[in-house]
C-alpha cells in the first residue's frame, strides 16, 4: 500500500496532490493513511511531497534552461519567493546560486569513484564486476545518490552479485529494534536487488539477517521506499548494512536512515519461520 502510494506520487509530482486524493488511491481513510505513511516513511505526506518536488526542481535547475519562476510554478509554488524559501531550506542555497555553483561542481567532477564514498566498500561474489559511484544527475533527495551497476559487457554468471556495504559497532543499539531503510530506483535488473542487514556476534555467528530476497526488486522501477528491520540482541557485536545487486542492471540508493522503531513494527528477518508447526509431537506410536 505504501509502495503504491509512493509510486503514484512519483508519477504525479506536477499535479495537485493532497491527502484526500492519495488516501483514496491507497484505499484507506485519510487519517489512517496519514498515520501509516508517517510511521513507515518517517515523515508526513506533505513533507515527503515537498521534498520530492524540490528534488525534481533541483534537477531541472541543473539540467535544463527553464526559468526559475517556471520551475516554481510547475511544482505547485505560488511564487518564486515561496519556492526560493523552500529550496534554500533544503539545499542551503537559493535556486539561482545553486544552479550556478553546482553546475561548476558537476563539470569538475562528472563521476565520483568508490574511494570518495566515505564509509562504504564493495564486496560480493564478484566485486570486480561491479562499480559504485555517486550520481549527481539522478537522486531522490539532496544533491546526489549512490549507484551500483554491473560494469561488465558480458552478463554475470548465475548467482553472481555485488554489494555496497558498511560495518559498524553494535554497542549503541543493543536491545533495540532497528530499521535500515532507503529509497531505491532500478534499471533493467536481470535477477534481483534489495537492501540487506546482518547482525553478528564476536565469533561472527549470525544473529539476524534480511536481504529482501523474498520481496526483492526486479526489472525497472521508479523511486520507492524499502526497509529491513531486525532486533539487536545483547550479544551482538557488529552490524552490517548495504544494498545488493544480483546479475546485471543498475540500481540507485538514496536518503537512507538507520533508526530505532517500536515493537509494533514487524521484523523482516529472513530466517523467521514461515510455516506453523504442531504444538506437540504427532503419532509417536504410528497407530493413526
Amino acid at each position: 500500500m505504501i509502495h503504491n502510494s509512493i509510486e503514484f506520487i512519483e508519477n504525479h509530482l506536477e499535479e495537485e496532490l493532497n491527502l484526500d486524493r492519495i488516501a483514496k488511491v491507497a484505499g484507506f481513510s485519510k487519517y489512517h493513511f496519514h498515520r501509516l505513511f508517517q510511521k513507515y516513511v518517517g515523515k508526513s505526506l506533505a513533507e515527503y511531497i515537498r521534498s520530492r518536488r524540490l528534488s525534481s526542481a533541483a534537477q531541472l535547475l541543473l539540467y535544463s534552461e527553464e526559468r526559475i519562476l517556471d520551475i516554481a510554478l510547475l511544482y505547485g509554488f505560488d511564487s518564486q519567493e515561496a519556492f526560493t524559501r523552500a529550496f534554500k531550506g533544503l539545499y542551503a542555497l537559493p535556486p539561482a546560486q545553486y544552479r550556478s555553483q553546482i553546475k561548476l561542481l558537476i563539470q569538475e567532477r562528472e563521476e565520483l569513484t568508490m574511494s570518495e564514498i566515505k564509509g562504504w566498500f564493495i564486496t560480493g561474489t564478484s566485486p570486480s564486476k561491479y562499480k559504485a559511484s555517486l550520481d549527481m544527475q539522478i537522486y531522490h533527495k539532496g544533491r546526489n545518490s549512490v549507484s551500483l551497476e554491473c560494469a561488465e559487457t558480458e552478463p554475470p554468471e548465475e548467482n553472481e552479485f555485488g554489494t555496497l556495504m558498511q560495518q559498524f559497532d553494535a554497542k549503541n543499539y543493543l536491545g533495540k529494534r532497528m530499521r535500515f531503510a532507503g529509497f531505491i530506483r532500478t534499471e533493467e535488473v536481470s535477477d534481483w536487488c534489495g537492501l540487506w542487514m546482518r547482525i553478528d556476534d564476536k565469533l561472527q555467528n549470525m544473529l539476524g539477517f534480511d536481504n529482501m530476497q523474498y520481496r526483492s526488486i526486479k526489472g525497472t522501477a521508479s523511486w520507492n521506499f524499502y526497509a529491513c528491520v531486525l532486533d539487536i540482541p545483547a550479544e551482538a557485536d557488529c552490524i552490517n548494512i548495504g544494498i545488493l545487486l544480483s546479475g546485471s542492471g543498475k540500481i540507485w540508493l538514496d536518503d537512507c536512515t538507520f533508526e530505532e522503531v517500536g515493537l509494533d513494527v514487524p521484523v523482516t528477518d529472513s530466517r523467521a519461520r514461515t510455516e506453523e508447526f504442531p504444538t506437540e509431537p504427532q503419532n509417536l506410536k504410528f497407530e493413526a
